[in-house]
């Protein structure tokens, strides 16, 4: 069961660790400022790199098992905001770009559900959690 719980981490992780990398930090930056700019994001110039550094980081941290409680936690105060911020879709006028933020909403609700599952199993397995540097960082 190690390896079944490490194939779901890395499959967890992946969509932070390439959003980190590629949308936020390398070639659709650009594009992922005027996007938190048009959504009202305060200083989207800064914002953008540095929740991108934030969501690498914990999609790493959570691959190779070290802190995964902690980092659990960081994605669910990236996702929570962005879900609100972002993804705002009872704002939208527009049917189909409405329904095309209420899928990113979900989808982002999901994944901070899947976080907080993840903290609680870092947190309460511990060691037993299987394939892992150190688990948890709170006790």
């Amino acid at each position: 069961m190690d390896w079944v719980f490490l194939v779901g981490r890395i499959a967890f992780a992946l969509i932070f660790i390439a959003s980190g990398l590629f949308f936020h930090l390398l070639g659709g930056r650009r594009m992922a400022v005027e996007y938190a700019r048009a959504n009202g994001v305060p200083a989207p110039e800064a914002a953008v790199p540095l929740t991108g550094v934030l969501i690498l980081v914990a999609g790493l941290m959570i691959v190779v098992g070290l802190w995964m409680d902690l980092a659990a936690l960081a994605l669910v105060v990236f996702l929570v905001p962005t879900m609100l911020l972002m993804h705002a879709f009872w704002k939208v006028d527009d049917a189909e770009r409405r329904m095309l933020e209420q899928v990113q909403f979900q989808k982002d609700l999901a994944l901070a559900g899947a976080a907080l599952i993840l903290f609680v199993a870092a947190r309460e397995l511990g060691d037993a959690i299987g394939i892992a540097l150190e688990p948890a960082l709170f006790d």
